[in-house]
């Protein structure tokens, strides 16, 4: 999925449908995640308005993967000018 502003809708649905693929509630998937039963209903309606950090946790707790194209790798430290 290329996640846009404009499609945050799939990704609440994506999120709820593995979730309930898995045969999880709300309140077993906040466990494995480690966030609040209340944060998996709002990621699965309005993850917009969520924090990257805990979608990042939801989305792993899954057992999904989240991929970041277009990020340039930082260069190693002895190129920005540090010595190793």
């Amino acid at each position: 999925m290329n996640l846009t502003p404009t499609n945050s809708a799939q990704l609440a649905q994506a999120l709820a449908t593995e979730r309930k693929r898995q045969g999880m509630t709300r309140s077993q998937t906040a466990a494995v995640c480690n966030v609040s039963p209340s944060f998996i209903r709002d990621a699965e309606s309005h993850p917009e308005s969520c924090s990257l950090q805990k979608l990042v946790l939801l989305v792993c707790g899954l057992g999904l993967t989240l991929n970041i194209e277009g990020w340039s790798k930082p260069p190693a430290n002895n190129e920005q000018g540090e010595s190793a």
